[in-house]
């Protein structure tokens, strides 16, 4: 399993970008997973941003995100993209991908927590000024 991540750029405080991540590799369907994106800060914890369910895609954000980000899935195309509105400078750090095999339907018990992410993509920097 492959996930490679694109989109990161620099915006000021209260612009926008658009993040991708492109899946390939997967032993089975679209459907069968569930793609999540983390963020890090340096010198803070991976914190988990923004989840879909391939199947119906069902979403879990960050209540620090909620009514900014936005999550969506192009099943046809194995891509998942991240749009950022409303920017801020907290928002600064690497993002991730993440990507973790789900009941058709759910999304990880805790959707935010890392550790039920098994497969990880390299991570794309996001840096976000006053």
């Amino acid at each position: 399993v492959q996930l490679v991540e694109s989109g990161g750029d620099s915006a000021h405080t209260g612009g926008s970008l658009k993040l991708s991540c492109i899946l390939s590799g997967l032993p089975f369907e679209f459907e069968d997973v569930a793609v999540a994106w983390f963020r890090q800060a340096p010198g803070k914890a991976r914190e988990g941003v923004s989840t879909i369910g391939g199947f119906d895609g069902s979403t879990f954000y960050a209540d620090s995100v909620k009514g900014r980000f936005t999550i969506a899935a192009d099943s046809a195309k194995y891509t998942v993209v991240l749009q950022m509105s409303s920017l801020k400078p907290e928002d600064s750090g690497t993002y991730y991908c993440a990507e973790a095999r789900v009941i058709r339907g759910t999304l990880p018990t805790s959707a935010g927590d890392s550790d039920e992410y098994p497969f990880w993509g390299r991570g794309t920097q996001v840096t976000v000024s006053a």
